[in-house]
């Protein structure tokens, strides 16, 4: 009896450590995307943003949220074309956390900036600013993708949710064009340095260039396959030089 029991406390303490094991990527990742949000809270309660704290929250959220959606892009082909299998298991969450620092990005803007008044965003925001036009597109375009990103809506959805989810790529042009138009590309290199990134993005899925890519890496597995045999068989004939050998 106290050796069955001296046996599941065992189990009960080694299964935290086994989940942080298998999932020790996952959780990095989360912890990693959810830092500026948390750093922008304990900013903004110790009162220690910038002079202009709506363009500080502005410009902390917007840069995350284009940066954490094109992660989110660079899963698929970082598995399916250099073999980083880990990439998808943080795909959702990468996205997940893109549409939260919208949400932030949004909420500073209409509650924040503009006090939740629809008319004075419709008669001063939209005439000054039209570039919100192209940002509102991006975040209504991540809502429904956010809300079937579950398993369950998948499900329901079947082939239709993989068209659904495409839209994501359309989120992404409008995003950057967002950036592009507040930043004023002309004066400022980081919106065009995001334009290359999603460019690069959106080339690796042409059906082309993903197969091109995908057979360069197999011809490159394949040729440290063959050396990686050869010095086993080099030093399986070559006692001496297997004895050398750390």
């Amino acid at each position: 009896m106290a050796k069955s029991v001296a046996v599941r406390e065992n189990a009960r303490q080694t299964r935290p450590a086994l989940w942080l094991r298998k999932h020790w990527f996952w959780l990095g990742v989360n912890l990693a995307a959810a830092f500026p949000l948390v750093q922008l809270a304990w900013d903004f309660w110790r009162e220690a943003l910038s002079v202009n704290p709506i363009d500080d929250i502005t410009d902390r959220t917007g840069k995350a949220a284009i940066m954490l959606l094109f992660f989110s892009l660079a899963c698929t082909p970082a598995n399916t074309i250099f073999g980083v299998r880990q990439a998808v298991t943080v795909r959702k969450a990468l996205g997940m956390w893109a549409f939260v620092y919208a949400s932030v990005h949004l909420l500073n803007f209409v509650g924040y900036d503009y006090g939740f008044d629809l008319r004075f965003i419709l008669e001063d925001g939209l005439p000054t600013k039209p570039y919100i036009l192209v940002g509102l597109l991006a975040f209504l375009v991540l809502v429904p993708l956010a809300i079937t990103s579950t398993k369950g809506w998948q499900k329901r959805l079947g082939q239709r949710w993989k068209q659904l989810h495409k839209l994501v790529y359309v989120a992404g042009v409008a995003a950057v064009l967002h950036f592009f138009w507040l930043a004023k590309a002309a004066e400022d290199w980081e919106p065009a340095l995001y334009a290359v990134v999603l460019s690069l993005l959106l080339a690796v899925r042409i059906p082309a260039v993903r197969r091109r890519l995908v057979s360069m890496r197999t011809q490159r597995q394949g040729k440290q396959q063959s050396h990686g045999d050869g010095t086993k068989r080099t030093a399986t004939r070559n006692p001496a030089l297997k004895s050398t050998r750390p």
